[in-house]
């Protein structure tokens, strides 16, 4: 009988913008069953469960076993191949988003070291994504509910964390940004605005973005209106002018280019294309 089993999960929608599970699962693998190489478009947190295995990152190769994590960042090439004696079993969850980053950066995972040993939290980091699975859906609730069970799983690697971040720092600074962004994108705030609200200069806000998201914070707030934009074109029965007014646009015109920029069609194309589909 073939122990080898997977099951796993891919959302069609990723509407949060501060933090979207992408895909979730969990697989008991054959003797040097392989994934790679290749790159992903997000960052993927793979937890093992039982067994032993190797990543091959950056020409680094890493020996992996019950309790270990390791994080594949977005566009790194990797690999990662099961034991052949004892191939392990390992659940796993991709996700992305403007706190992604952020968080990740306050665990003990880094670009030059993606492998977390085991932690007094391996069991509660296995039994929350398997939550994660558990309640996986492309309803709006359900994604909800996956990323708030992301939360607490990366909630877990902070706990174990070797190192505690600096309070007044660029993560910081741009963590605030992004909620005063969250709870204001409809008015018609600017970068100066946000920079004020955190407490910096324009350029100091500038330069904590461009290090911490690599994109500037007006790229940033548009990013986040055309986001939510676009879950209006496709579930609100509103007119352009009236979707551009509820994100911050002052001008419907101005909507439509930024709009088609991100996009690549306009939002009347974008609402007959998507309106209403699940």
């Amino acid at each position: 009988m073939n122990a080898n089993y997977k099951n796993s999960y891919k959302t069609t929608e990723k509407e949060l913008v501060s933090l979207a599970v992408y895909n979730t699962g969990f697989q008991k693998c054959d003797p040097l069953y392989q994934w790679g190489p290749g790159i992903r478009d997000h960052y993927l947190i793979h937890h093992v469960i039982s067994g032993k295995g190797c990543l091959k990152v950056k020409r680094k190769e890493y020996g992996l076993c019950a309790g270990d994590s390791f994080l594949i960042y977005p566009g790194t090439e990797a690999s990662y191949t099961a034991d052949a004696q004892e191939p392990w079993e390992y659940a796993w969850v991709g996700f992305n988003g403007s706190d992604a980053p952020i968080i990740l950066k306050a665990t003990d995972f880094t670009p030059g070291c993606p492998v977390i040993a085991a932690t007094p939290y391996g069991e509660e980091i296995a039994h929350q994504m398997r939550h994660i699975y558990d309640v996986r859906g492309n309803d709006f609730e359900s994604a909800v509910e996956m990323t708030g069970r992301l939360y607490t799983t990366l909630a877990l690697y902070l706990k174990g964390a070797g190192h505690t971040p600096a309070q007044n720092n660029y993560h910081t600074y741009v963590q605030k940004a992004i909620e005063y962004i969250a709870a204001h994108y409809s008015y018609s705030i600017t970068v100066e605005d946000i920079a004020d609200y955190v407490g910096l200069s324009r350029s100091h806000l500038f330069r904590s973005f461009e290090l911490v998201l690599q994109v500037s914070p007006k790229e940033y707030l548009t990013q986040f209106r055309i986001k939510q934009a676009c879950y209006l074109l496709k579930h609100a029965g509103l007119s352009i002018t009236a979707i551009a007014n509820s994100v911050g646009f002052e001008s419907s015109l101005y909507f439509s280019k930024a709009f088609k920029k991100a996009k690549g069609m306009s939002p009347r194309e974008y609402k007959q294309k998507n309106f209403n589909q699940p």
